[in-house]
């Protein structure tokens, strides 16, 4: 080098050669721009993909095997460059494991914030209120990014709602979460309750909680009818709800047929045409609003109630006006030649 360096002075001179220095200064700097461009533009701009891709980060993965991940998935170009950059341009913090469902063009910075901030594809399975435990398990089962077998699940353990899961993760988990919110929602619930519910304690308000769910579907009813069975169970009358007789039959799935008069009369704890009050246990999962209806119910005078041909229910303080409402609904049946 300082033989070259000399011949370069004893051909230019000291100016000369300051100057190429300086030239080659400029070119090494503009180099370095040149190369710092393309790499944020890299770093920043879109990716290779086309279209949304679905790559699963394994627990326990370092931010090169996720890269690696990245890379034969297609949402990035290149892992050893995006490790490179990454290093530069990105920031230190762990990435967390799961499944990432990476929008097409993704930026490689995108790429590693999504990583990094654990933005996981999230997934859900919906109970509606009223549904029956067995129920709850067949969605659980047919959800196939879950692993591990469970059983059913207590019937009212479940709080009805969307419940998020990822791939890979347990049922039994994603069940603990479940009844976690039950218990969290029903012990504040219960705390809350007014003086005029017949549920004694908060296993008794799942149970009566069921049966007003399974028998109006119009939520500004549900406070009604948790009062109307509240006065029976305050009389002693039988409360003769039909969803209590299907349960023992169906374990609570639709029974898809008219009750059968020995079904009526049979005695098993469930059924509340055998005997006076409260079913053994809960016929399904209620929801929140059931809950707060039977710790606060209408305050009425009603004993009965029927079927309004709207989807509602028509109520009635007397027997001989309920007969005379049952009348009206069994003529809506005829019209409709239900009967």
């Amino acid at each position: 080098m300082l033989k070259r360096f000399s011949t370069l002075l004893e051909t230019n001179g000291w100016v000369g050669v300051m100057k190429k220095l300086g030239c080659l200064g400029i070119i090494a700097a503009l180099s370095v721009v040149v190369a710092l461009f393309f790499a944020v533009q890299h770093w920043s701009g879109d990716g290779p993909s086309e279209s949304d891709v679905t790559v699963i980060v394994p627990q326990g993965s370092t931010l090169s095997s996720a890269a690696r991940a990245m890379e034969e998935a297609g949402a990035i170009g290149s892992a050893d460059r995006f490790l490179l950059l990454a290093r530069f341009l990105g920031s230190d913090d762990p990435i967390a494991a799961g499944e990432y469902a990476v929008p097409a063009g993704a930026s490689a910075s995108r790429v590693l914030e999504m990583m990094q901030k654990g933005e996981t594809l999230q997934r859900f399975v919906t109970v509606p209120e009223g549904w029956p435990s067995v129920m709850v398990h067949d969605a659980l089962m047919a959800a196939g990014e879950l692993t591990g077998e469970i059983p059913v699940p207590e019937e009212g353990s479940i709080l009805p709602d969307s419940y998020s899961y990822t791939r890979g993760e347990s049922r039994a988990v994603v069940v603990g979460r479940m009844q976690k919110a039950m218990a969290d929602y029903l012990a504040a619930a219960w705390e809350k309750r007014t003086p005029n519910t017949v549920a004694k304690t908060p296993q008794e308000t799942v149970i009566l909680a069921a049966v007003v769910e399974k028998e109006t579907a119009k939520p500004e009813e549900r406070r009604m009818v948790a009062g109307v069975y509240s006065n029976r169970i305050r009389e002693g009358m039988r409360l003769q709800a039909d969803p209590t007789v299907i349960y023992p039959i169906t374990q609570g799935r639709p029974l898809g047929r008219r009750i059968l008069r020995s079904e009526l009369d049979a005695v098993n704890g469930y059924n509340t045409y055998a005997m006076a009050g409260l079913p053994v246990g809960p016929i399904a999962n209620p929801g929140r609003a059931s809950i707060d209806a039977v710790l606060n119910p209408a305050t009425t005078s009603a004993l009965y109630f029927v079927a309004d041909g709207t989807g509602g229910h028509i109520f009635a303080d007397t027997l001989e006006q309920h007969n005379a409402n049952v009348r009206k609904w069994y003529a809506i049946r005829r019209e409709r030649g239900e009967m």
